[in-house]
């Protein structure tokens, strides 16, 4: 699976009509939402702002007033077809004054999400299981050494009472198994899972 590294934006003309399109990680579909609503207001004054997410939790699109069918379900094609996913696509037009006509509509913004692809960083996703140990700070070597002994890959460090460390298993280990033996002094629990880049 894949992703893209941070937001790129690019631009197109067609026929007088500018045609700008955003690209940005996004987790979720609120965090697509959230994007879709701010770049509405930047761009509240354009003539269309159509738009396509894929997100962990769920797809959507939008035409934002074209003729239905020629904005933002071929943008969210191009999503597919590139086999993208966290990721929100926003293409702003201002109208030029000469119509498309449904079949140039579709060319034109699919070309734009396919400009903005090309600008954009790359990078190869995947799924996994992420764990929480919870210990005192007396722990932190022994905690330190295991993770690095089992080749696990810390994401996330937490320091308040007590430290919180949320890691992944990059190789399929059993995070629980490894830290069974310290059961009472290294907490261990199942957080979630999340799409983290691919090493």
């Amino acid at each position: 699976m894949k992703t893209i590294k941070e937001p790129v934006q690019s631009e197109i003309n067609v026929k007088k009509s500018q045609f700008i399109c955003s690209l940005y990680p996004t987790r979720t579909k609120a965090e697509s939402k959230e994007i879709i609503q701010k770049l509405n207001q930047q761009y509240s004054d354009a003539t269309h702002n159509c738009t396509a997410y894929i997100a962990s939790d769920g797809e959507g699109f939008d035409d934002d007033g074209e003729p239905g069918g020629t904005a933002g379900k071929p943008m969210i094609n191009v999503l597919r077809k590139n086999e993208l996913h966290n990721v929100t696509a926003i293409v702003t037009r201002y109208f030029g004054g000469i119509k498309l006509g449904a079949g140039g509509l579709v060319r034109a913004y699919s070309k734009s999400v396919m400009e903005a692809i090309g600008e954009a960083e790359i990078l190869e996703i995947e799924e996994y299981e992420v764990y929480e140990i919870i210990f005192e700070y007396s722990d932190i070597k022994l905690a330190d050494s295991e993770v690095r002994n089992n080749n696990l890959e810390v994401i996330d460090k937490q320091y308040s009472d007590k430290v919180i460390y949320e890691i992944v298993s990059k190789d399929g280990r059993d995070i629980l198994k490894i830290f069974e033996k310290y059961s009472g002094k290294i907490n261990t629990s199942f957080k979630n899972k999340q799409f983290l880049e691919k090493k």
